[in-house]
């Protein structure tokens, strides 16, 4: 009898497992579908994408979609551009963002809790973009200038407090001990604190990164005789029209239609952050996880 009841439960575990198996399989498909269909189309020849199918592979592989977008555009400067303030940018807000968080971290900072109160604040109220376009243009004169890309972004108030808690979770001894050895408090940063918190630094310069990657308004709005690859690639997107001469059957091959052009400009500017996010990803969720449980 016991080996019968046996017998129905791992039957009843298999049929699970099925089960399971199913709608997790369901599930990759409809995540992985949107990005193959995507690639598909920008590598598909565009007279054959106009016909609305759906597919995941390329049905006529063409590369003319990123000859168009590569050759007839200069993105090579814009390129550079986003290249270094993706790096200047996330290097230097996770240098300050690592300063503010020990700052507040210290209990012996009388003003604590009022610069924590009033950098929250900030996430609920905000100036306007009318006070911000008048204080960088006016005010700043950072019109057309590089740094109007990088000191706007500096400080983002969820990564300090991000990095905040993950140093409140820190021994205190370490930094205590090194204080009777004689460091100041920028030693005690630097060599201390700083080498401990690698990986939520990973995590703040990972959201920094791609928040100045995939950034193209700040352009738009203040330097655009500093284009970046993605105000470019946006620039792209709205010119592109479909090229087809219904007389001349050689204009057929050189099509271009917006839907491909489009889908090309997303991969593009989309395959950089997937190269870099593997490398980060231990680090990542580390960053995430740590301050979430407290002994």
């Amino acid at each position: 009898m016991a080996k019968v009841k046996s017998n129905r439960i791992k039957s009843r575990d298999n049929i699970l497992d099925y089960v399971l198996l199913v709608i997790f399989l369901f599930l990759i498909v409809i995540t992985i579908y949107p990005f193959l269909n995507v690639l598909a189309i920008s590598f598909n020849d565009p007279i054959d994408t106009m016909r609305n199918i759906n597919f995941i592979i390329p049905r006529k592989f063409t590369w003319s979609n990123y000859v168009y977008v590569f050759t007839e555009n200069s993105l090579g400067k814009a390129f550079l551009l986003s290249i270094a303030r993706t790096v200047i940018g996330a290097a230097v807000g996770v240098i300050c963002t690592a300063m503010i968080a020990y700052v507040l971290s210290r209990k012996d900072f009388y003003f604590n809790k009022f610069f924590t109160i009033l950098f929250v604040i900030t996430m609920y109220v905000s100036g306007g973009l009318i006070p911000e376009y008048l204080l960088l243009m006016r005010t700043l004169k950072m019109g057309n200038n590089f740094l109007v890309y990088i000191i706007p972004g500096l400080i983002w108030v969820y990564n300090i407090i991000l990095v905040r808690s993950f140093v409140e979770g820190l021994p205190i001894a370490l930094q205590e001990a090194a204080r009777v050895d004689g460091a100041n408090d920028f030693i005690i940063w630097a060599k201390i604190v700083l080498p401990l918190c690698k990986p939520v630094l990973a995590t703040v310069a990972l959201f920094m990164a791609v928040g100045q990657w995939n950034s193209f308004m700040d352009t738009y709005l203040y330097a655009k005789e500093l284009p970046t690859l993605q105000y470019m690639l946006y620039e792209i997107m709205e010119k592109a029209t479909v090229k087809i001469d219904p007389h001349a059957a050689e204009t057929l091959k050189n099509a271009v239609s917006p839907l491909s052009v489009r889908m090309a400009v997303t991969i593009v500017a989309t395959v950089p952050i997937i190269i870099v996010y593997p490398f980060l990803q231990k680090y990542f969720v580390g960053g995430m996880t740590v301050g979430a449980v407290k002994d």
